[in-house]
């Protein structure tokens, strides 16, 4: 005769060793698929906000294209175009570098080439 544990383990999907099992590998996949890569970017903002000085060309999580005038604690400078300077907060800045035009510019340049052959 089958005891009414028994029966409710077996129903339930095993014994208590596995379910533990299964909790942790759900665990370790979260981890490998959410919460290390959430780590990693953080990190690596982290570096790109402590290696900002003076004269290099950011884009900031608002879509704002400057270069920096200033580096403070907390805080940057950025000139977005002659005489005109902005303050923003560290944190806002998304990359280092500027987005090139080139594409439209070479586009335009195209344009103006096959006027010149009419």
């Amino acid at each position: 005769m089958i005891e009414f544990p028994t029966l409710f383990a077996q129903a339930a999907g095993g014994s208590a060793t596995s379910t533990l099992v299964l909790v942790a590998l759900m665990f370790g996949a979260m981890y490998f698929l959410i919460i290390r890569p959430q780590q990693k970017q953080a990190s690596q903002h982290r570096e790109l906000l402590a290696s900002l000085k003076k004269g290099d060309e950011v884009v900031t999580q608002g879509g704002l294209l400057a270069r920096i005038h200033e580096v403070r604690e907390k805080v940057l400078i950025l000139e977005l175009a002659a005489g005109v300077r902005v303050r923003v907060l560290k944190s806002a800045v998304h990359s280092k570098g500027s987005v090139s035009d080139e594409p439209a510019k070479a586009e335009a340049d195209s344009k103006d080439a096959k006027k010149e052959e009419k």
